[in-house]
């Protein structure tokens, strides 16, 4: 496979940025770089860039890409841990934006050796860092019937999760499951061919990736450093491409773009009330458009959100 990769919303991404020249930046996802390009493209020479991605392929290709760059500073990591390296470059409360395009890239889905899609032969890894954590292999090989019920139902919203998790129980007591057009083809076995004509292992690979990897949990970690990590109007914007990563991203920036509000029946006046709030939200949702659904299919669920530091 080629491994070629659309940057999903660039546009309206480095639009909801609202780039300084000469701020500060992160893009917390590098994945291929096309975000980080672009960003790099509307900074002028004072302006600073951290790229930062947990695939080490992806660190591969920024250092080939970006290595040279002066303005740019390239780390090999999770983007929960983001504040330990602002902190080592005395960003926090300074930095100007912070770019999350979440989710799977292309080249990873594309790369059998990877083990996450269900349409190429390869190990059963799914990890985005081979060498941090167990493969997808070796949790089913050990997960009780009951937790990956759970895991297919609750990342993958798979309502046939029990009976494919009894599937897998079933197989793994005469042989291991250790590559993807096994696990694909239990799945298929065990439930209905979906009317629309998605592969029945869509929803459990995609689960299963989830729990792999922590997704949710780092996503929760990052939010809740966030907004100390952006200067006053700084800028936040995340594409998100599961309904479950919108959701959590959606109510944390409702929760801190909203008022608090008194105990019900306590008699205060308005200028009493407490209506600071931490964010701003900057416009609505926004999806992808038609026009680059049809170039990119991949775009079809991505939904971008942007917010401000408002204190």
């Amino acid at each position: 496979m080629s491994g070629a990769h659309v940057t999903v919303l660039l546009d309206a991404a480095i639009d909801g940025l609202a780039v300084n020249p000469a701020g500060r930046y992160v893009d917390g996802t590098y994945g291929r770089g096309g975000h980080a390009r672009a960003l790099l493209a509307a900074l002028g020479d004072d302006g600073r860039l951290l790229v930062m991605d947990r695939d080490p392929g992806a660190i591969e290709a920024a250092q080939i890409s970006l290595g040279d760059d002066p303005r740019v500073t390239i780390v090999h990591d999770e983007f929960g841990n983001l504040r330990h390296h602002l902190e080592r470059l005395g960003w926090c409360e300074r930095t100007d934006g912070i770019l999350l395009d979440l989710g799977v890239s292309s080249p990873q889905l594309d790369d059998p050796r990877r083990g996450f899609s269900f349409q190429q032969a390869g190990p059963l890894d799914m990890r985005m860092n081979p060498a941090q954590g167990e493969s997808a292999a070796d949790w089913l090989a050990h997960a009780e019937v009951d937790e990956i019920a759970r895991v297919l139902w609750e990342y993958g919203e798979e309502r046939h999760a029990r009976r494919i998790a009894r599937r897998i129980d079933e197989h793994r007591r005469a042989a291991r499951i250790d590559d993807t057009a096994t696990l694909a083809r239990l799945i298929a076995d065990s439930v209905p061919r979906p009317k629309n004509n998605r592969h029945p292992a869509t929803r459990s690979f995609q689960a299963i990736r989830i729990h792999v990897n922590g997704e949710l949990e780092q996503l929760q970690c990052f939010l809740a450093q966030a907004i100390d990590l952006l200067c006053i109007g700084g800028r936040l914007v995340i594409i998100s491409f599961h309904s479950l990563e919108d959701r959590l991203v959606k109510r944390f920036l409702r929760d801190e773009s909203t008022p608090a509000r008194p105990p019900r029946g306590l008699p205060l006046r308005d200028d009493q009330l407490d209506t600071t709030v931490r964010l701003r939200l900057v416009g609505k949702a926004l999806r992808a458009s038609a026009s680059e659904t049809d170039a990119n299919p991949r775009a079809r669920s991505a939904v971008l959100r942007i917010a401000e530091r408002a204190a």
